[in-house]
């Protein structure tokens, strides 16, 4: 196809690219090669993917055009393409976790979500890039080289899931799914202008997504619209029995509530601002479009009053105990013995199972990897687990009372994604604790298990972009979809259409 026909194709929503499967007007495999070609284009630049699966692509779209010709009823979001941040399991095709300890792994079992993806008859376009077992905030961790965001490429996507969110951003995909521990979705869509969604812990099974910090985790979407999250996650949503912690529920009805959303009117609603989250430490860009996304809620209706959390001072050092000691436990697992990467000893060094481990891990692991397994292991160390893990999780058990508190005042609360905008690579690298407070606004809602989104806000004064942070309360995920779909077409309004189109795309041919 033209050029000019496939980027028209790219730029829709995922719906509309849906609508117009549906409609016979565009086929899943046009869909697929238009993509493909963006990819090929785009690569170069971004770096959002470790591995295309042009081929499976290809297959899995021909089969689902099949279904449409024979007239099967389809899944919502049949014929769209998809990218899968590369710390979920994928069935045939490479997975890593951008850790050289895992290169070459070809997984025998598809992660449940993909599973549901395929039935949706939805082509997987490929692996996205991310911090080395979703470990960073930027994605300069990756053992595969950094992923650049597609506003800036001088600048970080965000992390750990800075490649699907680079790849929805740069139209490289519609959607792409992305894990969540601190705000490794969330957290890259403020910083590359797309929309990106924590579900309840539990809600969307965690089956064959690789474990970072097994209480913390969870997949989530990764999209450019408010109502394309909507119709991933219930695609995506729901009871899964090869999860322990999968909530034994239904998705909640998220579609309806972002369309009613986008009838822009909040009345009745109350929405909290989070006293902690705001003024000091913020930038002034990122303050300003926040105050002003907050007053077109307020002129939709909603009514907002400012919310307490006295406990979330606490929530960065809690979330930086509890997180490395899980982190700790769970790569204990990469040993060189079962898959993976194997480093055998040197000449001259004893060929002992335990030699053959330390010197797997050291080549295997990188140092973000390292430092965070070394905290972990401290933490939960004879003489030091009471200390440090057990007060970790008992000032976890506060900061989930006063989201619960909070919530019996408000319908929603809200706050800036993140304190800045995207930064430029190298910036915080040799300063891992100013990296760490870069996750000060999403880390909460991990601990507390509830969900948030993040969807975009405008531009700061540097031209980059800035997130606008939905979170409700626990197991009420629809309640984000609706003030979150009002608030996005109120800006569209205001900017005269979506962020990106402020975005220069060289490999678009524009």
């Amino acid at each position: 196809m033209d050029t000019q026909t496939r980027n028209n194709l790219v730029q829709l929503s995922a719906a509309q690219m849906a609508e117009k499967f549906k409609a016979g007007e565009v086929s899943s495999r046009e869909l697929v090669d238009a993509h493909l070609d963006v990819i090929e284009s785009a690569e170069p630049q971004i770096n959002a993917f470790l591995k295309v699966s042009a081929d499976v692509a290809r297959e899995q779209a021909d089969a689902v055009d099949a279904k449409r010709a024979a007239g099967e009823e389809l899944a919502p979001l049949a014929g769209v393409p998809i990218a899968i941040k590369d710390m979920i399991v994928t069935k045939g095709i490479e997975t890593t976790a951008a850790s050289k300890i895992l290169e070459g792994w070809i997984p025998p079992y598809d992660a449940t979500v993909i599973t549901k993806l395929k039935q949706a008859g939805m082509p997987i376009l490929g692996k996205t890039n991310l911090d080395e077992f979703a470990q960073g905030s930027s994605t300069e961790h990756s053992a595969y080289g950094n992923t650049n965001n597609p506003w800036d490429t001088e600048r970080v996507p965000g992390g750990s899931g800075g490649g699907s969110a680079a790849a929805v951003g740069a139209f490289e995909a519609p959607l792409a799914l992305g894990t969540d521990t601190g705000g490794s979705i969330r957290q890259p869509g403020a910083f590359t202008g797309t929309v990106g969604v924590k579900p309840t812990y539990g809600g969307v099974s965690r089956f064959g997504a690789i474990a970072m910090a097994s209480s913390l985790d969870q997949i989530g979407p990764v999209t450019r619209t408010v109502l394309d999250s909507a119709l991933l996650q219930e695609t995506i949503g729901g009871h899964d029995p090869k999860d322990s912690t999968s909530i034994p529920s239904p998705a909640p009805a998220m579609v309806s509530a972002a369309l009613e959303g986008q009838k822009r009117d909040l009345s009745g609603m109350k929405v909290g601002l989070i006293k902690e989250l705001s003024g000091d430490g913020f930038d002034e860009g990122v303050s300003q479009r926040f105050n002003e996304a907050v007053d077109e809620l307020k002129a939709m209706g909603a009514e907002v009053v400012e919310v307490s959390l006295p406990h979330l001072k606490y929530a960065l050092g809690a979330y930086y105990v509890i997180m490395p000691s899980e982190v700790s436990s769970n790569l204990a697992r990469y040993d060189g013995m079962r898959y993976g990467l194997r480093v055998m000893p040197p000449e001259g060094v004893p060929a002992t199972a335990a030699n053959m481990m330390a010197y797997t891990r050291e080549a295997g692991f990188g140092d973000e990897v390292k430092r965070r397994i070394i905290l972990g292991t401290y933490a939960l160390s004879a003489g030091y687990y009471d200390a440090w893990y057990g007060s970790a999780q008992k000032v976890r058990t506060l900061i989930i009372a006063d989201f619960n508190k909070a919530f019996e005042q408000v319908d929603v609360l809200v706050s800036p994604t993140a304190p800045s905008t995207a930064f430029k690579f190298g910036e915080k690298s040799a300063d891992p604790l100013s990296m760490y407070l870069g996750d000060i606004a999403t880390i909460p809602a991990n601990l507390a298990g509830v969900p948030a989104i993040s969807i975009p806000a405008g531009l700061s004064e540097d031209g980059m972009p800035v997130g606008f942070q939905f979170i409700a309360p626990q197991q009420h995920d629809e309640v984000l979809y609706k003030p979150a779909a009002a608030l996005e077409a109120a800006l569209e309004d205001k900017w005269n259409g979506p962020v990106w189109q402020w975005m220069t795309t060289p490999w678009l041919g524009e």
